[in-house]
């Protein structure tokens, strides 16, 4: 289900009031791969609700160059959220989930073994709070990159 962004607040705040453990994670998926299925199956194991922050199309486009994002963020919201490992899905342009991080709250904030805690700004944000940061290990040799690479190589 997508979330509008000004309303996820409010959505994990209910979550919460519920006694829900919420995750939350983010990215830009944007060629969905089993690399991404592994990795939210795995972050969604760490709680009762997964909410996905998924970066805009502009963000997208300022974090990986101007030939990206390959699918629209409205596609990218329709398939991440079809899968049964997300619950909710909030688009956001900003370059990092700082701001997001601050109105969803979540319980654990889950990235991939690339980050640690000194590369993640919003590892700061969650551990103020007294939340948990999870890092989960990437699925070896996949990635949207690769898949376009072998595609343009075609």
């Amino acid at each position: 289900m997508l979330i509008p962004n000004n309303r996820i607040a409010e959505f994990s705040e209910t979550l919460r009031a519920a006694g829900q453990r919420v995750v939350f994670t983010n990215g830009c998926f944007d060629i969905l791969h089993s690399g991404h299925v592994r990795y939210l199956a795995a972050a969604r194991a760490l709680g009762d609700v997964l909410i996905l922050g998924l970066n805009s199309d502009a963000s997208v486009r300022r974090l990986k160059g101007e030939t990206r994002p390959v699918n629209t963020a409205e596609e990218r919201a329709e398939v991440v959220g079809a899968l049964k490992s997300v619950d909710a899905v909030v688009i956001f342009d900003e370059d990092t989930a700082e701001e997001l991080i601050a109105k969803v709250h979540p319980a654990v904030y889950v990235k991939g073994g690339d980050y640690t805690p000194e590369t993640l700004p919003e590892a700061r944000i969650v551990e103020r709070y007294g939340g948990e940061v999870a890092f989960i290990p990437l699925v070896a040799g996949k990635s949207t990159t690769n898949i376009i690479q072998r595609m343009q190589a075609v």
